[in-house]
């Protein structure tokens, strides 16, 4: 547990913040591409660390991230004229471009001069494994953008799921890293199976394991850390374990442990202290990973059908969940399609903000833990004056990744031969994976 103190620090974002200064030391996506893909086309609203702020793309491709409130009278721009290489206010006719310049002031005098005095703020941008990033640290010190470890290089393919959800940033990373809930929680669509590896179909999940109490080690790093979850396999279990390694990626990513055709991570991004951007994703080689609309189906995070047009979930609190207790009494464990629905269920009803006050930690929580304990000593530093965790020196290593495999007990999981799911002999894939256009 940790002392309420200790929990507002790991959690509060946004304004003067620690966690949220620390968090905008390091490039963040802010929406999908896909969201602003038409030159000239509607803006988008997007919301960062307690920020508010207004996506587009202008007449020649450029993205541009700004303030959403025009600096004349603080009208929204996500209701603006997106035109000739701007964004113009519907209010008073300003118009800014991608940078914040502002280029006209059709409601002020030409002879004022005054639109050379006025600079709207804006973020450096990037576009990248199908997102548009931000950079919202100090203007004066801009790191290099460097692709994120689960989209290394331009051609992985990366397919995305987004959800927003209705709480805490560290409550979904914390259930992204743990991975002894996924035998219980998912345990309808992580289907234990006879088999030397973890398979997917278009429905499932098959896991070589029916171990419900994984045994937990941890390997502390200056990016995060990477951890093994130990299980007893169904086959040869006295002479192999059944490991899942997770990579915690500092500070809210997670690199979970691939099937057979493809790689998995989710990035939370917090919106402000209440509401957090959760993005899934599937990625490899293009001939494996599955194409968008199979993805969100798979996930049950269809807009429209799951989510709404702003990618909030139709599922809530109030409505159980779409939660069916005649499939629970025929077997399913918890009666909710999708189990990314299954997590927000979980995530959602810990309070806007888990009170870590009062929790009874496990064996099995020993990734929770040092979470919580890493972040909290890098946010301290931080106010110290140290460099942000996982930049610069400390980012992480293009060589660490997550896995899952049947290892023998005499080989270290820590020196196990890992590398992402990559194989150009484009394999069989099941009917519902089909591979349209890549989202990339």
């Amino acid at each position: 547990m940790l002392t309420a103190q200790e929990n507002e620090l790991l959690c509060r974002v946004e304004g003067k913040a620690p966690m949220g200064q620390l968090m905008r030391r390091h490039w963040t996506p802010v929406c999908l591409i896909e969201e602003v893909s038409e030159p000239d086309g509607k803006p988008v609203k997007a919301r960062l660390f307690g920020e508010d702020l207004v996506v587009f793309r202008d007449t020649e491709g450029r993205v541009g991230v700004m303030d959403e409130y025009c600096p004349h009278r603080r009208a929204s721009l996500v209701f603006g004229r997106n035109e000739n290489c701007g964004l113009r206010c519907l209010y008073h006719g300003w118009k800014m471009d991608v940078h914040g310049n502002v280029l006209e002031m059709v409601s002020e005098p030409a002879a004022s001069g005054m639109a050379q005095k006025v600079r709207h703020l804006a973020y450096p941008t990037r576009e990248w494994g199908g997102f548009v990033w931000a950079y919202m640290g100090p203007a004066d010190n801009v790191p290099e953008f460097q692709p994120p470890p689960w989209a290394p290089t331009a051609d992985a393919r990366v397919t995305i799921a987004k959800a927003i959800i209705a709480c805490n940033w560290a409550q979904i990373l914390e259930g992204a890293i743990d991975s002894a809930h996924s035998s219980s929680l998912h345990s309808s669509d992580m289907v234990p199976a006879r088999g030397d590896s973890a398979k997917a179909t278009g429905s499932l999940w098959l896991r070589p394991s029916t171990d419900k109490a994984p045994r937990l080690q941890v390997e502390r790093a200056a990016y995060g850390f990477r951890y093994a979850a130990l299980r007893r396999p169904i086959q040869n279990a006295a002479q192999n374990d059944y490991v899942r390694s997770t990579v915690f990626v500092a500070p809210a990513t997670a690199l979970i442990p691939p099937n057979n055709l493809y790689n998995v991570a989710n990035i939370n991004v917090p919106m402000d202290d209440t509401h957090t951007a959760f993005y899934f994703m599937a990625w490899g080689h293009p001939s494996q990973v599955p194409d968008t609309d199979s993805w969100r189906k798979f996930l049950g995070q269809q807009i429209g059908i799951d989510l709404d047009e702003t990618y909030r979930p139709l599922r809530n609190r109030d409505n159980h969940f779409w939660q069916d207790r005649v499939a629970m009494k025929a077997g399913n464990f918890t009666g909710i399609t999708g189990f990314p629905n299954q997590d927000i269920a979980m995530w959602v009803t810990m309070g806007p903000i888990a009170d870590r006050t009062h929790e009874r930690l496990g064996a099995s929580d020993m990734a929770i833990v040092e979470f919580r304990k890493q972040m909290l000593e890098a946010v301290r530093a931080f106010e110290a004056g140290a460099a942000a965790i996982g930049t610069g020196d400390t980012a992480i290593p293009a060589s660490v990744c997550s896995f899952q495999a049947i290892v023998p007990k005499t080989t270290d999981w820590r020196a196990f031969d890992a590398r992402y799911v990559w194989d150009s002999e484009q394999p069989a894939l099941e009917p519902s994976y089909s591979t349209g256009t890549a989202n990339s």
